[in-house]
Parts: structure tokens; sequence; C-alpha cells
């Protein structure tokens, strides 16, 4: 069981980022998404309207953090040296970036962005009118194929959202309301992965746990995204329901369509269709297998089974640090991967081992929708199941009393 990602991972993708640094004429590769900041580094923080500027340049690594990150970051091992301002505006955070870029002697840079995200109302100037620029996308791109350490992470997830998804199913009955079903089995999993992992578990939330599980019920299931509607459960009801577990900054993703009481010929009907679809989906998975093909076999079925109207959305996309992840299991992709607007190329139009993928064709009708999603992994000789939730029909009946 593995719980937290080792220093030598860390070690790892630094190394690999000093190592694409080298074959440009950039003094520093430079990052402001925090998911790229944690994945160097390890030090997460919640992105807002105060920039974090992370420089790593062949020997050193400094970052710039507002004031109030200071205490958090200066214990990583990873930060040679931490620079800081006081808040934004006032403090100007990318003047102070560009004064650890002096001090690193840094004059050209290669970037994830020329400047911080324009989140929560950050104006600031761009990077680019101190140094010069040119852009790079390497952690993106490094962050598709999972190491065997964030396959451990992943897999651990999985456990908790089974755990999560098992006490959905337990405390749903006709008269609950699906929030407090929601809230309580995402409590009671949290508590369990918390008591059990004790000192192994790795803080990642803030002020609730780090089990999600919960569902959306009736009419809100016809639409893909719904919300959780105001109202009781009833027999009947279809749910579609969603688990996950953050296991050090990783996520799987566990999904299913649920009955309350024994759903009708026409439920079960749609019910067959999607299960079918995502068994096709999932056995074309495989190392070297063109992504683009897996979206188009089962838009085939589909179109067989007479309800191609009825879907609305691709088989599925990576998950590791991110809830969707590229690549994307999407009939456009390998047109994608060969567009000027991307920097892809033929073997990132393929599966490759260490992709995570969730695969989760649905289908929508006017009353009601349905849908399975499972975390899988394309290994060296095939796929790994991570989640492991029952899929067939009577396993997600909740029985009536």
């Amino acid at each position: 069981m593995s719980t937290q990602l080792p220093v030598e991972e860390f070690e790892h993708r630094l190394e690999a980022v000093r190592d694409r640094l080298a074959e440009t004429d950039a003094d520093a590769g430079v990052w402001f998404g925090a998911t790229s900041i944690e994945y160097l580094t390890g030090f997460d923080h919640i992105q807002t309207e105060r920039p974090v500027v992370l420089a790593v340049t062949d020997e050193r690594i400094a970052i710039t953090v507002p004031r109030l990150e200071v205490e958090r970051i200066e214990s990583n091992p990873r930060i040679d040296a931490v620079y800081h301002y006081r808040d934004y505006p006032g403090g100007e955070p990318i003047e102070t970036a560009v004064s650890m870029l002096e001090e690193l002697g840094v004059e050209s840079v290669a970037a994830d962005a020329d400047g911080a995200p324009g989140v929560m109302g950050y104006q600031g100037p761009a990077l680019s009118e101190f140094v010069d620029l040119e852009s790079q996308g390497w952690v993106a791109r490094m962050r598709w194929e999972k190491s065997e350490v964030e396959l451990d992470l992943i897999r651990e997830s999985a456990k908790w959202a089974n755990l999560g998804h098992r006490y959905l199913a337990e405390y749903t009955e006709p008269g609950a309301h699906p929030a407090t079903v929601s809230q309580r089995a995402s409590m009671e999993a949290s508590r369990a992965m918390l008591d059990t992992l004790g000192d192994q578990y790795v803080a990642r939330t803030r002020g609730d746990g780090p089990v999600h599980a919960g569902y959306i019920t009736g009419e809100q299931t016809r639409l893909p995204h719904g919300h959780t509607a105001n109202r009781r459960l009833e027999a009947g009801d279809v749910l579609v329901t969603g688990a996950s577990a953050n296991v050090d900054g990783y996520y799987s993703e566990l999904e299913r369509t649920m009955f309350v009481g024994d759903p009708d010929d026409e439920q079960v009907h749609y019910f067959e269709i999607m299960l079918e679809a995502q068994e096709i989906a999932i056995d074309e998975l495989g190392p070297g297998v063109p992504i683009a093909a897996v979206d188009r076999v089962v838009e085939e079925y589909f179109e067989e089974q007479g309800v191609a109207d009825l879907a609305q959305h691709h088989v599925g996309h990576n998950i590791g640090m991110g809830g969707h992840e590229p690549p994307y299991i999407d009939e456009g992709w390998a047109d994608h991967c060969e567009s000027e607007h991307t920097n892809y190329d033929e073997a990132d139009a393929v599966m490759q081992p260490g992709h995570v993928w969730t695969i989760e064709p649905g289908i929508y009708t006017d009353t009601y929708g349905y849908r399975h999603s499972d975390t899988i992994a394309v290994t060296e000789d095939g796929i790994e199941w991570l989640t492991y939730y029952p899929r067939d029909l009577e396993s997600n009946i909740v029985p009536l009393e």
C-alpha cells in the first residue's frame, strides 16, 4: 500500500524537466500552474489571485509565493530559495518573481504561461515584459503516463471510493434526501480512511474529508452534469452516482447507474445498452491502440442500437492529479494530435502503458440518464481494472423494504 509519493519520484521529475531545459536556449523553466508546481515539488496550494511562480535552473530551484504561504513552503526539501510578496496587488508578485530570476542569473525562460492565470480577478503584467520567454508544456505532457508509484496512489483512491460507494448504497432508501445520504456516505468513508491510514495519510483537504461519494437523482440524471435536486428519494428513482478519494493529490473515478427498487423494462433496456457499450470500450483498450478508435467503436454500437442521438459525450479521459486530464477518448483525438494548434505527434494518438482512463460512455433519454464509469490503467501487456464496485444490474438495485 502506498499513500505518499517518495522523494525519488520528485527527483526523477526534476531530472526530466532539466533534461528538457538543456535542449533549449532558456536559462530556467518557469511554472505558474498550481498542479505543475505540485507535480514537480510536492507543494500544493490553492490557485487564487495571488500568483505562485516556480523557477528551475540546471542547479537551483526557487519559488515566489505570497506571504501567507511562506511557512508552508519553507520546509519543502526541494526548494533552495523562497521569495515572497505581501499580497496582491500591493506586493507586485510578478516583479518579485522577476527579482528572483535576476538573482538566479536568468535572462530567458521556458514557461508554461506568459504570466499568472487570471483567476479570482487577478490582472498582472506578462512575464515576457521582463525576460525573454518561450512556451513549454513539459509537465502537462509528463503527467499522461503514470509511474508505478502514481498507480499505487490511484489504486488506493479506488479502494476508498469503493467503500464510499458501498455506504451510498447502504443508506439509500425511499424518503431519504440525496444530499444527506451523500454527506453521510462521504463522512463515514472519510473517517474510516483517516482512522485506518493514521500518520500515513497526507493532508490534502481543508475542513472536509478525503472521500466523496454522492449522486444525482430522477430527471437530473438525464443531464450528464446534473445537480442534486431538493427532493426525497422515491421508489422507481434512477440514480447516477460518483465516488472518489484524494490520496496525496491523486484521484480515481467510480460511477454507477442504480435503481431504487426494481427498474421497469425501459430502464433495464437502456441500462443493458450502456453496460454493453462500456464493455465494448474496455475490450478495445491496450498499449498501441489508437485512442480515437475506442470512441468510434462505441459510437458504432450506439448507432446499431438506435440510440446514437442519446449520447452526449465521448467515452472517457485520463485521470490522475486532475479529475480530467488529456488524452481524451474522443473520435477527434487523432486529428487533434495532427493539428497545428497542438505540439502533439503521432505517438500521442495511441494508448501507452501508464495511461489511466475513465471509461464512461453514457446515454441520456428525455427522462433519465445511464452511465457507469470505471478507472482502468493501460499496462505493458494489457489493462488493469482499478475500480471494482459491481457493474451488473442486480448489484445496482437498491431493494425496497
